[in-house]
């Protein structure tokens, strides 16, 4: 997508000239055509080659760690061959960091390095009165990753709120904003689970601009 791509070389190329950093999240096709595997190739590999390699403009900006740049992968239809998709990126001058939303397939988990959590009412599911913001969920998810995948990177994931009413698609799913408490509370839970000897490296905010979602942040936060 022409647009997308210019906005996100232009989103890089300040953080380069800023001193921040960046990084990209891939959405896997939604399409359940055969082509998964290949379209998540190309894209990749795409933003290797005008983002993320050496050869990239403003490449010193994208997000790594230990040397390894990290790309987040938002599944959908979970059709991508990701053993396939690792054996290829293997090549890569630094092999990428691949993040996965809560557990990939059995049949992929080798080819992932850690997982994120994501904003989630937990086990008892969407109430109409949103109060049902995701603690257990969040507790269960760093339990997980504490007892399952201690080799892994755990990334945590806090949230003000979600509120899909305003979207073509919508579900009619609700967390309530609780006038900033629900933001508070999923930042608690991530607080009381980082162990100071083994931090988890980073946390990430969901989000900061879906406003169909309900779960922007640019605007800040009511405290009613």
């Amino acid at each position: 997508h022409p647009f997308l791509d210019r906005t996100y070389a232009l989103i890089q190329q300040m953080a380069s000239k800023e001193h921040c950093h960046v990084a990209l999240m891939y959405d896997e096709t939604e399409e359940d055509d055969g082509h998964a595997t290949e379209e998540a190739l190309d894209a990749l590999q795409t933003a290797y080659k005008r983002y993320i390699g050496p050869e990239a403009p403003g490449h010193e900006a994208y997000l790594e760690f230990h040397g390894r740049p990290v790309l987040f992968v938002f599944p959908k239809r979970g059709k991508t061959d990701w053993n396939q998709v690792r054996q290829i990126v293997n090549g890569w001058s630094s092999p990428p960091i691949l993040l996965y939303k809560d557990d990939p397939p059995p049949q992929f988990a080798g080819a992932f390095d850690g997982q994120y959590a994501w904003v989630h009412p937990g086990p008892k599911g969407w109430t109409a009165d949103g109060s049902e913001w995701g603690e257990e969920y969040l507790e269960n998810f760093y339990k997980k990753m504490r007892s399952k995948h201690p080799d892994q990177i755990a990334v945590g994931t806090v949230w003000p709120g979600f509120d899909d009413t305003r979207a073509s698609w919508s579900l009619n799913r609700h967390i309530d904003q609780r006038c900033g408490k629900t933001l508070r509370d999923t930042l608690r839970v991530f607080a009381e689970n980082n162990d100071p000897k083994n931090q988890m490296p980073f946390v990430l905010i969901a989000t900061w601009n879906d406003y169909e979602e309900g779960s922007e942040i640019e605007t800040g936060i009511s405290n009613c």
